[in-house]
């Protein structure tokens, strides 16, 4: 493969030019923004477009019998796959039978004890309890669970144990909820103060689309002024959707590559009330390219507030390392939780903020813009917990 570079100032324009040259299969990898001219009112945006197209040496019938020989050898291994299955079926059998003993467990094998449930929770009873085994049927850490539901207890003399001193479970866990988990509350902005926030996270987490519902909250209902910068400039549908939004808004929109265009466009922003950065989405894995991300904001952390976006469909366990490696790059200023349509078990709305006492702000419903959008509270969130209307 090689890399063909074309440049001008229409985008749109370069991409139909390389489409034409090499079909529309051709990969797009990335473009630059740059101004040309030497009067400031008069300079233009010039555009480099980068693309990936075949090798002479490597032309598209040559990649196309390279998937065929992939897929013979997928096929090839689909038959080992079930020669294995049909071999093991009777050690499934005597599994399911009890015929088989595996013998103790080695000692350093990493496997989680069984919750002894009437052991650990022995000090409750009564609602306290029950209000215990939802919490974690909701996927709630079962410490987490234990330690809510006794800020909501009182001492049951005749039992000698802990039950709720409250007559529902809403009213036990809003009370508990208010004490350990700190809210951002609505997003009140005070017109001429300059304001900026930048929304960080994995990639496919929803940043886009919730930092337009914040903005469109912003223009719509505050009456402010807002900018638009983008430096997910990796993907060019990214950049697209969101000047799309930015045109819908008419505001400001800037998609920028390194910090010294940051601090710049930053500084020019004059009469603006409020700036949005979308970010690209990185891995928490990927310590080199969050460093690259945290160069680029570095410019504007100083006033800066950093959301960090969290879908509520991953694991309460990626989670806490998503949290704990963003935080070692950016100063983490709330929670921004998404995508809790996607999940019957959001646990994660209690164990993300009381273990990484973070404070939490708002909380995404769906993909509609900007109508599905939330500000968190405590009642809120044990609504989400205990399954009722939100």
């Amino acid at each position: 493969m090689e890399i063909v570079k074309y440049e001008g100032y229409n985008l749109d324009e370069l991409i139909q030019q390389a489409k034409k040259e090499y079909g529309d299969e051709v990969k797009i990898i990335s473009y630059e923004v740059s101004e040309k001219g030497l009067i400031p009112f008069l300079k233009k945006k010039k555009y480099s477009l980068f693309v990936q197209v075949p090798t002479p040496e490597e032309g598209f019938f040559d990649i196309l019998a390279k998937e065929e020989k992939n897929q013979e050898v997928d096929r090839f291994l689909e038959r080992i796959e079930k020669m294995i299955d049909k071999k093991i079926e009777p050690l499934k059998k005597a599994i399911v039978k009890g015929e088989v003993n595996f013998g103790e467990v080695p000692p350093h094998a990493n496997i989680a004890a069984p919750l002894n449930f009437a052991e650990e929770f022995k000090e409750f009873t009564g609602d306290a309890l029950e209000l215990i085994k939802l919490l974690i049927k909701k996927d709630v850490d079962p410490k987490i669970a234990k330690l809510l539901v006794k800020e909501s207890c009182g001492f049951d003399i005749d039992a000698n144990k802990f039950d709720l001193n409250t007559s529902f479970f809403k009213e036990a866990l809003v009370k508990a909820i208010e004490k350990k988990i700190k809210f951002k509350g609505p997003l009140k902005i005070q017109k001429g103060a300059f304001k900026v926030f930048a929304f960080v996270g994995p990639t496919g987490v929803g940043k886009t689309t919730n930092l337009f519902k914040i903005a469109s909250e912003l223009v719509i209902n505050q009456k402010l002024k807002i900018a638009v910068i983008s430096i997910d400039t990796f993907k060019v549908g990214a950049i697209q959707q969101a000047r799309s939004f930015s045109n819908i808004l008419n505001i400001p929109f800037y998609a920028i590559t390194d910090s010294k265009n940051l601090k710049k466009t930053l500084q020019n922003l004059n009469g603006v009330d409020v700036v949005l950065i979308d970010t690209v989405g990185r891995s928490h894995y990927d310590y080199w390219r969050l460093g690259e991300m945290k160069e680029i904001l570095g410019s504007g952390s100083d006033f800066m507030e950093i959301s960090l976006v969290i879908s509520c469909n991953y694991k309460n366990s990626e989670a806490m390392e998503i949290v704990n490696r963003y935080r070692t790059f950016f100063p983490i200023s709330e929670i921004f939780f998404t995508k809790i349509d996607e999940t019957y078990k959001p646990g994660i709305l209690l164990n993300l903020p009381i273990k990484s006492n973070i404070p939490v702000s708002f909380i995404s419903t769906g993909q509609k813009v900007p109508e599905d959008i939330r500000v968190l509270n405590p009642e809120r969130i044990a609504n989400y917990i205990l399954g009722e209307s939100v």
